[in-house]
């Protein structure tokens, strides 16, 4: 009879990493984005999500360079912890618990009100517990489990916004694909607007880090999660963009939008008619569930990180023997999501995670430019570009999301001191 403990085990190929990240940002990620877009950058919303594109490869690259110095669960957590201090490691993963934890919270309010919508004879509280639920029992059947489901997922999101893609093309011609006015328009280009738009498109990109926090159930991690975490960013952004590119050519008077959040459902409806205004609508329910999945299965394995290292109880650290997950973490998840809907509002928490995930960011740029092994470009220029991208939007928060993430600092910089005044130190293993 074998004695080993449980652990976490390496059977995540380079394309189920890549998946994984590519469901936790979502293939139709700019979607909901579009509208907001073309406002704030009068009509220029591809040309944010390029700018973007670039600038969170910077911090992708970072992210890489970092799970291979250290390629253990727990992200930017152990990244930091390990490279400036155990402190300010802790802080990044007090950070990083507030992102991943409203992800799946804010997928599970999003989809329990489109459902609602769609079928309104369940009431708003019936869809919150079925779909925390269901999200949790595919998670309690381990990781390899979870990227199967990923991928049943990823097809239906991928072929409905391929359909649309079909359309949009066939709709505008041969004549009209090509034009320049979506990338630059000199009637309306502002540089400084563009800039402003480029925050908002970042979010976009949310997510992508999410990669890293399997490092320690993936093959060859020095090696596989620097591939996964820039595929994924250079996937979102080429795909995401020919999507906006495409909308924008079919409705290009973003000022005639009726609603900014829907807008590109309008759009749908203007090239495929009803069916694919629906057909958008149910994937929007798929795409938030699929989030909802992968992040749910993040942030369980960043807190079996905490809690291995001592920076949080060892309840956290438990792994079920059979299945090789952190199933109380996973449960303990499912059944916040499903209170946290209840009680918060889906703006609100959109914008708590901004707070938590930028400074996770930031973070593991810092991280980078304390590894002197690397060169002066590698090691220096390029996190420090994007140090200065996400401390940028990081200050554009409102005040609001500042005050509420402040307060969530202020009690995990309480926790910690406790916890070391206690005499307990952090003990990392690989």
């Amino acid at each position: 009879m074998s004695t080993e403990s449980p652990h976490l085990r390496r059977v995540l190929g380079l394309w189920d990493l890549v998946l994984y990240g590519i469901v936790l940002v979502q293939p139709i990620a700019p979607v909901p984005l579009f509208g907001i877009a073309q406002q704030l950058s009068a009509g220029h919303a591809v040309t944010t999500i390029a700018f973007a594109m670039f600038a969170m490869g910077l911090t992708a690259v970072s992210y890489g360079r970092m799970a291979a110095v250290y390629p253990s669960a727990g992200s930017a957590y152990t990244y930091v912890s390990r490279s400036l201090h155990p402190t300010l490691g802790f802080l990044t993963g007090w950070a990083m618990f507030l992102d991943y934890l409203l992800v799946p919270l804010i997928c599970t309010i999003y989809g329990a009100i489109t459902l609602t919508r769609l079928v309104p004879g369940v009431p708003y509280v019936v869809w919150v517990v079925l779909f925390a639920l269901a999200m949790t029992v595919l998670n309690l059947r381990g990781i390899k489990f979870t990227a199967r489901a990923s991928w049943v997922l990823m097809l239906v999101t991928t072929g409905v916004i391929s359909a649309f893609i079909v359309l949009a093309v066939r709709y505008l011609g041969g004549g009209g694909l090509v034009s320049s006015l979506p990338f630059y328009d000199p009637a309306t280009f502002k540089l400084g607007t563009v800039l402003t738009a480029t925050s908002v498109a970042a979010l976009t990109y949310g997510g992508f880090d999410g990669v890293t926090t399997l490092a320690e159930e993936v093959e060859n991690p020095r090696r596989n999660v620097m591939l996964a975490a820039v595929g994924v960013v250079l996937f979102t952004g080429l795909f995401g963009g020919l999507q906006v590119y495409l909308a924008q050519l079919i409705w290009p008077d973003y000022k005639t939008f009726g609603n900014l959040e829907t807008a590109f459902l309008d759009v749908s409806r203007k090239v495929g008619g009803e069916w694919m205004f629906q057909s958008l609508a149910v994937v929007l329910i798929v795409a938030s569930f699929g989030s909802a999945l992968t992040a749910q299965a993040g942030v369980s394995r960043l807190l079996y990180s905490m809690g291995r290292a001592r920076a949080l109880p060892a309840f956290f650290a438990h792994l079920d023997a059979r299945t090789a997950s952190p199933v109380w973490n996973v449960t303990m998840m499912g059944a916040m999501a499903a209170a946290g809907a209840m009680v918060l509002n889906y703006e609100r928490s959109a914008e708590l995670i901004n707070f938590g995930a930028f400074l996770a960011f930031m973070g593991v740029n810092g991280a980078v430019m304390r590894q002197r092994e690397l060169g002066w470009m590698a090691g220096k220029v390029m996190p420090a570009l994007g140090f200065l991208f996400c401390l940028s939007i990081w200050l554009s928060l409102s005040r609001p999301a500042m005050v509420m993430g402040g307060v969530w600092f202020v009690v995990g910089l309480a926790f910690h001191l406790v916890q070391r005044r206690r005499g307990e130190s952090f003990v990392f293993e690989e």
